[in-house]
């Protein structure tokens, strides 16, 4: 049974000119112990459907959906209580503005302390002081080399790499069952970014912890998730296990994704342009109707203004009217 499972989520936020699906027709996947990536460009409603998991919603939101599942669980009859109770414990997200996240006026060691589970099994008298080093030993790990100095620390007198350490400290403390990962390594050095990376997949592959990694950084993604969703623009255009997605996508927009990807065989002429799709992102106030590629889209139809629903073969998933799959198997069946 998968451990979060979400069909057809629709957000829509009300504003001045009226009512914007931000997202539309979303789903999504996780099973237990799964590393799962969803990329897409700034503005595709990455961080808006992480949000929408974890039960932060904005005062202007309106969500509809087919099915919010988590464990057998349905999010979408669970009261406020109830989804307070999963935060924190069961669920955790790492936000993508860390020093906006944190309290300016209380120090980093209060709110990471106040954060943790007590230690049921030591002794009440000892709690306090072994919380204090459970928190001090979290630091040390995400890669913070004087803790005992920031747990005395305020936000606003941290720089912003070692925010966003601290709430990653404070995200796998308590071990939850799925983490939320919204940009995880910004304003983070190289060698920081690939510690943290390896303490995520300590953490899924030691104490099964599945994790859902947002980013915008393709070439992470393909390096430490299993499976990968693509976003564009608040539609899902395809989702499948990441040797399949490179080697044969279905999708125009994850043809061209993937065809961007750096290379350092030398066969790029200098100076020479990447190989990129005309147009922009359309914004909120102008979306096109239908499939919301179908401007920019190389393969774009008359039938293209109608939404394509999203197809399941086997283990992949794909938005699309003309996917290159036909194309994959007559070359198949030709060698």
């Amino acid at each position: 049974m998968p451990l979060l499972d979400i069909r057809n989520l629709t957000i829509e936020l009300d504003t001045p000119q009226g009512k914007v699906k931000v997202l539309e027709k979303v789903s999504l996947t996780i099973n237990p112990g799964e590393i799962h990536g969803l990329v897409g460009e700034s503005g595709s409603g990455r961080s808006l459907l992480a949000k929408a998991v974890l039960g932060v919603l904005g005062p202007n939101w309106n969500i509809i959906a087919d099915r919010m599942m988590w464990d057998g669980q349905n999010l979408m009859e669970m009261s406020t209580k109830q989804r307070r109770n999963l935060m924190g414990s069961d669920m955790t997200m790492i936000f993508q503005d860390p020093s906006g996240s944190l309290d300016p006026v209380k120090t980093i060691g209060s709110q990471l302390i106040e954060s943790l589970t007590p230690n049921k099994a030591v002794p009440f008298w000892r709690r306090a002081k072994d919380t204090r080093l459970t928190a001090q030993k979290w630091l040390h790990k995400v890669g913070i080399k004087h803790p005992k100095r920031i747990m005395k620390s305020y936000p606003w007198e941290l720089s912003e790499g070692e925010c966003q350490k601290v709430m990653i400290a404070m995200a796998v403390a308590n071990h939850p069952r799925l983490l939320i990962a919204d940009e995880p390594t910004n304003s983070m050095e190289l060698s920081t970014q690939a510690q943290i990376f390896r303490l995520l997949s300590q953490l899924n592959q030691l104490q099964n912890v599945s994790i859902l990694l947002v980013s915008h950084e393709l070439e992470t993604l393909v390096k430490w998730c299993d499976r990968i969703s693509i976003l564009y623009s608040g539609q899902i255009m395809e989702t499948g296990p990441v040797a399949e997605l490179v080697t044969s996508p279905y999708h125009p927009y994850t043809k061209a994704l993937f065809k961007n990807l750096p290379e350092h065989t030398g066969k790029l002429k200098h100076k020479s342009y990447l190989p990129s799709m005309p147009g922009s992102s359309p914004s909120l106030q102008h979306l096109p109707a239908g499939c919301r590629l179908g401007p920019r889209c190389p393969d774009a139809e008359r039938q293209c203004v109608i939404q394509p629903s999203l197809t399941h073969e086997k283990d992949r998933y794909y938005a699309c009217h003309f996917p290159y799959k036909n194309e994959i198997e007559d070359d198949n069946a030709i060698t």
